[in-house]
């Protein structure tokens, strides 16, 4: 009788534990209990997140995280991250979630989960507009800088085996190594690229694809609460038009950095 009932007890007292635990783990859960959606963001990619001239951290990213927030009822909080970083930020919970220009793939499914796509662009090179760079054919045994830990650089190793690749913490970096001559070209995601040559005459983005990059918001893993209603928020964004809006702020014909809309980039019904 009593190991019975000692079997019972401990039975509920294992279901009670783990109803706590993913109680705990509910990040909609503690975003809502604490008023405040944590977004790790980049400072260092125009348009999507960057320091604008008043010390503002502003950009594409930065109002698809506040449209986030706003649908979720609570304020939001900005987090710098880097192509490094991001990943392992999320999985610490020191951010709810990525908003920064990440590439949706295979290996990084098995650290972290996604949202549906929010952006849809691809992998080219910026150079100097008197380079006779047009693609990477043209790069073997040239010198390409680019960001750890990103897809560009696993995706420029592939493309151009024949080619130097330098790869640096953040894209100024990488920009400058081109501007100062120590590359002859960088590479990323094209609407990255476009926020460096729409602020520096005399640069180009060339060549075809070298990947498609469709990018999606980063959750943590078997979160299915937060990643739906981050879903949600995304088709309300398409749904209502804001997205749009968003879109023509920061990649419009009159913007610094334009780049024609993705018929791509889709949102379920």
């Amino acid at each position: 009788m009593f190991k019975k009932t000692f079997l019972s007890v401990l039975t509920l007292l294992i279901i009670f534990v783990l109803s706590m635990t993913a109680f705990a783990d509910s990040t909609l859960e503690k975003v809502q209990s604490e008023g405040v959606l944590v977004a790790g963001v980049k400072f260092d990619s125009p348009p999507f997140g960057f320091v604008d001239e008043s010390g503002q951290v502003v950009g594409f990213d930065i109002d698809v995280a506040k449209y986030i927030a706003d649908e979720l009822g609570v304020e939001l909080e900005l987090k710098q991250v880097t192509s490094k970083t991001r990943i392992p930020m999320l999985q610490e919970g020191t951010v709810d979630l990525l908003v920064a220009t990440m590439t949706h793939n295979k290996t990084r499914e098995e650290a972290i989960d996604y949202s549906i796509t929010y952006f849809f662009t691809g992998q080219k090179l910026l150079v100097k507009s008197n380079s006779n760079i047009k693609g990477t054919d043209d790069l073997a045994g040239k010198t390409i800088a680019t960001v750890q830990g990103s897809t560009s650089e696993i995706n420029i190793k592939n493309a151009q085996p024949a080619a130097e690749v330098l790869t640096f913490q953040e894209y100024p970096q990488a920009f400058m190594a081109v501007k100062q001559g120590r590359a002859d070209a960088m590479t990323t995601d094209a609407s990255i690229l476009a926020g460096f040559a729409g602020q520096n005459p005399g640069f180009e983005i060339v060549g075809p694809n070298i990947s498609d990059e469709p990018y999606g918001i980063g959750v943590c893993e078997n979160d299915s609460d937060f990643r739906d209603a981050v879903n949600f928020s995304i088709m309300k964004m398409w749904e209502s038009g804001d997205y749009e809006l968003t879109y023509a702020k920061w990649f419009g014909p009159n913007t610094k950095y334009p780049l024609p809309l993705s018929g791509k980039v889709e949102v379920w019904p």
